[in-house]
C-alpha cells in the first residue's frame, strides 16, 4: 500500500525571500496602525484630562453659599419720613439691617475689630439684595423677615473645602473666631449652597461673589454679530470673484499669494492695525464691540476666501459646461448653479474663521477690551469685555474664589463655541447638495 502524503514543495530560495519580505512588512503596518492608535488614544486622554480638570474647579461656581438671617426693616434707617419715595429708598442704609442681625445672632461679640470681622462673613451684595427687596415691595418696611442673603467669598470658599482648616491663620485669608461663626451657622442650618444666578446674570465685579459673566456674554455675542456681517458676505464676494470671473495674471496671482500670507499673520498684528486705523484715525470708541468686530473680520477673511475658492474649485466642470450649453450667461451660472453647490464649504470655512474669532485675545487687548467693565453692554457701541478676555483677567487675580470662576467661564466659552458650530453645522448639511 503506498503513501499518499503529499510532500511539501521546496520554496525556492527567490521565494523564501520575498515571503519574508511580506512577514516583514505586514509586521511594520501592523505597528504603524498600533503607533496611529496609541497617538490618538493618548490625545483623547489628554482632551478628557483637560476638559475633567476644567469641570472639576468649575462646576461649584455656578453655586454660591447664602446665609439665612433675620430682617427687621426698620423705618427710622430706609424711610425715616414715611414719604415712600423711591429716591430716598433707594439710598437708605441697608447695609446696617443686615449687620445689626449679625449683632443681634451673636450678641457676645463686642469691639470694632471683631464687629467688623462679623461683618466681613456677608458680602457687600446683601445691601443690594435688601434694596431691591425694598423697592419691588415697600410693605416690608416695619416688618421682620427671615432672609437668604449671599455670603462672603472667603465663606464659600471656606463651605467647599477650598480653604483648609488646618493651615496656620496666619496663612489662610479667614480667622478662627470667624470659622467658629460660619460653624455656628451652619449648625442652625443658616446657611447653604444656591443656585448662583449672579454669575450668569451680571458683569464683572472686584468682589468674586458678585463677579459674572453675562457682560462679556453680550459682549461677545455683538463682537461675533458685527465679525460674522462683514467677514461672511465679503469673503464669499471675493471668493467667487478670484475663482471665477478674475482674469489669470501676474495680479491675481499676487492677490492670491498676499491673501494667503494674511492667514498666517499673528493675530496680534492685527490688533495694531485696528488700533492705529479704528481707534486713532477713525476715532471709533474704545473697547466697543464695533471695533473689536472690525478686527476680528479683518482677521477672518483671509481664511473664509480660501475656503471659498476651495469649495468653488470642488464644483465639478460639468455643471458649468452643462448650465453654458443650455445659454445661460456667467452670472447665472455662478448664482443658481455653482455657490449653491459650493455653499456648505464655505459655511465650514466661516465655521472655522468664527471659531477662531471666538477665542482670540490679543487683538483685542490691543483696542481696549481688557478694561474692568460693570455694566452689560446695550448696544455695539457700548465698552464691553468678551469671554476670552474675561479668563484672562480673572485668571490674572490672585483670589482663590476666581479660580473657580476662570474655570466656569471656561466652561461657558466651550459650550458658546459647541452651540455656534452645531447650529453652522446643521445650516450647512440642510444647504448641501450631493452630485
Amino acid at each position: 500500500m503506498s503513501d499518499s502524503t503529499p510532500v511539501p514543495r521546496r520554496l525556492m530560495p527567490d521565494e523564501q525571500a520575498i515571503r519574508t519580505r511580506l512577514r516583514k512588512r505586514y509586521r511594520a503596518e501592523r505597528r504603524f496602525r498600533l503607533w496611529c492608535a496609541s497617538a490618538v488614544v493618548i490625545a483623547l486622554a489628554f482632551l478628557v484630562l483637560l476638559f475633567s480638570d476644567i469641570v472639576r474647579k468649575g462646576w461649584s461656581a455656578f453655586f454660591q453659599t447664602n446665609a439665612r438671617l433675620s430682617i427687621f426693616f426698620d423705618p427710622q434707617v430706609i424711610d425715616p419720613e414715611g414719604i415712600r419715595d423711591p429716591d430716598v429708598l433707594s439710598r437708605a442704609d441697608y447695609a446696617a439691617l443686615w449687620r445689626e442681625s449679625l449683632r443681634q445672632r451673636f450678641p457676645n461679640v463686642e469691639g470694632r475689630s471683631a464687629r467688623r470681622d462679623l461683618s466681613r462673613l456677608m458680602s457687600p451684595g446683601a445691601t443690594y439684595e435688601l434694596r431691591e427687596r425694598v423697592l419691588a415691595d415697600p410693605g416690608l418696611i416695619g416688618s421682620t423677615r427671615e432672609v437668604w442673603l449671599l455670603a462672603s467669598d472667603e465663606v464659600d470658599m471656606l463651605i467647599k473645602g477650598y480653604i483648609s482648616r488646618e493651615s496656620p491663620e496666619a496663612e489662610r485669608p479667614i480667622s478662627d473666631q470667624q470659622i467658629a461663626w460660619i460653624d455656628a451657622l451652619d449648625a442652625d442650618g443658616a446657611l447653604d449652597r444656591k443656585w448662583n444666578v449672579l454669575l450668569l446674570s451680571s458683569g464683572d465685579s472686584r468682589d468674586a461673589e458678585l463677579a459674572g459673566i453675562w457682560g462679556a456674554v453680550v459682549g461677545s455675542f455683538y463682537t461675533l454679530l458685527i465679525t460674522l456681517a462683514i467677514a461672511f458676505p465679503l469673503g464669499v464676494a471675493t471668493a467667487i470673484y478670484l475663482e471665477e470671473f478674475a482674469p489669470k495674471n501676474r495680479w491675481a496671482d499676487l492677490i492670491e499669494v498676499n491673501i494667503n500670507n494674511l492667514a498666517a499673520v499673528p493675530s496680534i498684528v492685527f490688533g495694531l492695525l485696528g488700533l492705529a486705523v479704528f481707534l486713532n484715525f477713525f476715532g471709533l470708541p474704545r473697547s466697543a464691540p464695533l471695533v473689536g468686530g472690525l478686527v476680528l473680520s479683518l482677521m477672518t477673511l483671509p481664511v473664509i476666501i480660501i475656503a471659498g475658492r476651495s469649495a468653488l474649485k470642488a464644483v465639478p466642470p460639468s455643471i458649468r459646461e452643462a448650465a453654458y450649453g443650455l445659454g445661460a450667461t456667467p452670472m447665472q451660472v455662478t448664482a443658481h448653479h455653482v455657490l449653491p453647490l459650493a455653499l456648505p464649504g464655505m459655511l465650514t470655512g466661516t465655521i472655522i474663521g468664527m471659531a477662531r474669532a471666538l477665542g482670540e485675545t490679543a487683538p483685542l487687548l490691543m483696542i481696549g477690551m481688557v478694561a474692568f467693565i460693570v455694566d452689560v453692554p446695550k448696544g455695539p457701541l457700548d465698552p464691553a469685555t468678551v469671554l476670552p478676555v474675561q479668563v484672562y483677567l480673572w485668571a490674572d487675580t490672585p483670589e482663590r474664589a476666581f479660580v473657580e470662576k476662570t474655570s466656569a467661564a471656561i466652561m461657558v466659552l466651550l459650550a458658546f463655541l459647541i452651540v455656534m458650530n452645531a447650529a453652522a453645522v446643521i445650516l450647512r448639511n440642510r444647504a448641501e447638495k450631493r452630485w
